[in-house]
């Protein structure tokens, strides 16, 4: 097993539903420790940068509205593999096939928007947790 670190992004649904403390509780649970925690919002171009793969589809001006409805919470979590683990605890991205137990299954929107209205954004992987965590987090503010 391999101590990493990961990004977490609690998005503007759980941030509007009031959830954000009682979903970091279940990463705590999990013995991860906070290495960094902000609130923050997510400019134009941070979310362009961040959605680059997405910036040229129809929806994205969909997805950069949701994700300024409100601020999110910028989460920099450390652990034996965080990056797999965190993942499982979420579920699916869709929230409509996430198991009851899971993050998204417990508290993901069911309806239309269930792949965006999903929670929290977590890193898929090493690299993109490092290129993550840079994006969201600057210099000195992960300890």
């Amino acid at each position: 097993m391999a101590l990493e670190t990961t990004l977490i992004l609690f998005k503007p649904d759980a941030v509007s539903k009031g959830i954000v403390g009682t979903v970091l509780s279940r990463y705590e649970k999990e013995g991860f420790k906070i290495r960094g925690l902000k609130m923050m919002a997510l400019s134009d171009e941070l979310l362009a940068e961040h959605y680059s793969h997405i910036a040229d589809k129809p929806f994205f001006p969909e997805v950069r509205g949701f994700m300024q409805e409100t601020p999110v919470v910028a989460l920099a979590l450390e652990g034996e593999d965080v990056i797999s683990r965190v993942r499982d605890l979420l579920g699916p991205t869709d929230s409509k096939e996430a198991a009851p137990g899971t993050i998204r299954g417990d508290f993901g929107d069911k309806g239309g928007d269930a792949k965006m209205r999903n929670v929290c954004h977590a890193s898929d992987g090493a690299d993109t947790a490092t290129v993550e965590l840079k994006r969201f987090f600057n210099e000195g503010e992960i300890v």
